[in-house]
């Protein structure tokens, strides 16, 4: 399983925003966490359902949709 597997994205649970896999805890959540300097034994401990690959798939996610580029499109 490759981290970026552990992500869903679910219209019907928490807006359609990307979660870890089964959980209703977002990717942001977890990003705000960790850019608020909490430790990942931290994060854990406040949601001990997650795992420790749970936190890196949401920062691996994070880092691969912040590479996508927007290309306005033009017509005829």
């Amino acid at each position: 399983m490759t981290l970026i597997s552990r992500i869903t994205t679910n219209s019907q649970a928490m807006g359609g925003k990307p979660c870890i896999q089964g959980l209703r805890l977002t990717v942001g959540t977890i990003v705000g966490l960790v850019a608020s300097s909490y430790s990942d034994q931290q994060i854990i401990q406040s949601y001990p359902y997650l795992e420790l690959e749970d936190i890196r798939a949401a920062l691996s996610y994070a880092a691969w949709r912040s590479q996508e580029i927007e290309v306005l499109l033009t017509t005829g």
